[in-house]
């Protein structure tokens, strides 16, 4: 993990879920710096687990608006797209197209933001398939990949590495479409990813390629993988792109955000995220 990146609205965040093991007491103390709308949503799991990572997700989000825009916790006003984005409502015109993303599965959670650019993150967990093959397993998703990713998958013949390869083109394609904020009924199989050795990564939308999107894989230990897509405000949504204030970006401008490089995300703990 990296030290904090220093320049305006970009973070890139994570907490490990495992380590945090809160007293009921600790936990409630937690839940109780989001607003009561929070609450129910994260209540509604059954395991703990699952309680923890939907109430980090959330703290995440208010924690990083504090921190980068300096607004308190009870003003913060942060709403769902109808595909269900998350946006700050009252944010600021010195931060114009300021957008985040969180994910999480397995031991972590995180969060991605940035200034101009639109980001999605997302974070997977590589998990061998219960009680069937691995190529069984990988069949199920098909439908939701090119044939060129599955010839690339498929040619590894190794289990675990046609595993960790899926799910590489599954995280990049979930950044993707959580970046622009479209829904589940997005399909998937429009886009094909193409890399070098698992750099350079580029994306071909409905069979043309994109020069307004940049991604980044990150191995986050030996069992997560999290992958991080940067692209144009014009490619979101139009429910998402009504959030966003500065659509028309000057070229010069997107380009210079875009190119800038990927660092490491910053480890933070739960007490880090509410120190107010």
């Amino acid at each position: 993990m990296a030290a904090e990146h220093s320049g305006g609205a970009r973070r890139r965040w994570l907490v490990d879920v495992a380590r945090w093991c809160p007293s009921p007491a600790q936990f409630q103390a937690a839940a109780a710096l989001l607003p009561p709308h929070h609450h129910p949503a994260i209540a509604r799991f059954v395991r703990e687990e699952d309680r923890k990572r939907a109430l980090l997700s959330r703290l995440l989000q208010y924690s990083l608006v504090h921190h980068v825009l300096g607004i308190p916790f009870h003003q913060i006003d942060i709403c769902r797209t109808t595909e269900g984005k998350p946006y700050l409502e009252n944010g600021t015109l010195a931060f114009r197209n300021f957008n985040f993303n969180t994910s999480h599965q397995g031991d972590y959670v995180g969060i991605a933001s940035e200034l101009l650019c639109l980001v999605g993150l997302d974070i997977v967990c590589i998990s061998k398939p219960q009680g069937e093959t691995t190529v069984d397993f990988l069949k199920n998703f098909s439908p939701y990949l090119t044939d060129h990713e599955w010839n690339c998958i498929h040619r590894l013949g190794d289990s675990v590495e046609m595993l960790t390869e899926f799910y590489r083109y599954w995280s990049l394609k979930e950044a993707f479409v959580k970046a622009v904020g479209a829904g589940v009924g997005f399909g998937l199989h429009r886009l094909e990813f193409h890399h070098v050795q698992w750099s350079n990564v580029s994306v071909y939308i409905d069979g043309i390629e994109s020069r307004n999107w940049r991604f980044c894989l990150f191995k986050l230990d030996e069992m997560h993988l999290a992958s991080i897509a940067k692209g144009h405000p014009e490619d979101a949504v139009n429910s998402f792109k009504r959030t966003l204030s500065n659509v028309l970006v000057e070229e010069e401008e997107f380009y210079a955000a875009l190119e800038i490089p990927e660092e490491a995300f910053t480890l933070h703990t739960v007490e880090q995220l509410t120190q107010l």
